[in-house]
């Protein structure tokens, strides 16, 4: 079983059902990628909670066993048996986050014994797919891999379905050592490629790629222990460049942001990133890139000092906004 959950303030027995939640959850397909720790363990709790687990996975019961829980229901509940103290004007999040992808994946219903209600009913309750219900009781088993098995047989897992939304239309990006990931299309990725296949090789040699945020996918790559271990700040999708490099021989952190219609390293920027990198052992660089030295002008005036910018109509030049540290005649 993988830990899923790095960091908790729960008891070491509560801790360990979570981390089944989620194992049981991603051997199903439910996708994970775009999701913080603390989110991952909310919906964790909450498929508990609906499923009735307090001590073992035997414990589960569906709407057969008339177990159907409200949003209100669903919080009361975990806040009795799951060591939290969560508001009950909280309800909202149970529906539109922590449950949604379950819904989705037809692995919790939510209708129960009120089918007619409106979506955002506080009435409308929750209950686990019966089947669901049968399968997960096996959890910890000698015989969960068979019935893993032919639970997913002739099922298109959740995850692979949004995949396929995405990938219509893709641009196929090269990263150091000829690993290839796919972004889905439009300018900001376009230009993101261009970071990768031509700013990097340029200009951060022997670098390695940490983290690419796709703007249908939030998380497309991540290395989450190389970036601890250099104590980057505790990753959130608003607050990530959309690229980050490092190179190791030089402790060298490559911050790139990709500007599209909004996002350069302004002061402002720059400042925020210092400060929450203020442990980060590693050299930092800031950069903003433009498909273009023309949509570059429109933002000229708001990049920070002691910063660099790429455009990638010209590749094999980057402007300097650093003083007299690189002042001087090429030969």
């Amino acid at each position: 079983m993988k830990t899923y959950i790095l960091k908790s303030t729960k008891s070491d027995g509560l801790q360990k059902l979570i981390n089944e939640a989620l194992d049981i959850l991603e051997s199903v397909g439910i996708p994970f990628e775009d999701k913080t720790e603390k989110a991952l363990q909310s919906m964790a709790m909450c498929f508990m909670a609906v499923a009735g687990i307090t001590k073992s996975w035997k414990q589960a019961k569906s709407l057969k066993e008339n177990r159907h829980l409200t949003t209100r229901e669903i919080i009361k509940f975990i806040n009795e048996n799951y060591e939290e103290k969560i508001s009950s004007g909280s309800y909202d999040d149970i529906r539109r986050k922590h449950l949604k992808l379950l819904v989705l994946g037809d692995l919790i219903i939510n209708s129960g014994k009120n089918p007619n209600a409106a979506t955002n009913d506080p009435t409308r309750g929750y209950s686990l797919d019966t089947e669901f219900k049968s399968f997960i009781k096996f959890y910890n088993t000698k015989d969960w891999e068979i019935k893993l098995k032919l639970f997913v047989k002739n099922k298109t897992p959740l995850a692979e379905i949004l995949e396929r939304k995405r990938n219509i239309e893709k641009i196929p990006v090269k990263l150091p050592g000829n690993k290839i990931i796919e972004l889905s299309k439009g300018e900001h990725n376009q230009l993101q490629r261009e970071i990768i296949e031509e700013f990097l090789p340029r200009f951060a040699k022997g670098c390695e790629v940490l983290y690419i945020g796709d703007t249908s996918k939030k998380i497309l790559h991540i290395e989450k222990e190389k970036l601890n271990d250099l104590k980057f700040f505790k990753l959130s999708n608003d607050e990530l460049p959309d690229i980050i490099a490092y190179n190791k021989s030089k402790n060298w952190l490559y911050l790139i942001e990709a500007v599209n219609s909004s996002g350069p390293m302004t002061e402002i920027r720059v400042l925020e990133l210092k400060k929450m990198l203020k442990d980060c052992t590693a050299f930092l660089i800031f950069i903003t890139t433009f498909i273009s030295k023309t949509e570059c002008k429109k933002w000229i005036l708001d990049i920070a000092w002691e910063s660099e910018i790429w455009t990638a109509d010209n590749p094999d030049h980057v402007i300097h906004l650093n003083g007299d540290k690189f002042f001087g005649p090429y030969k």
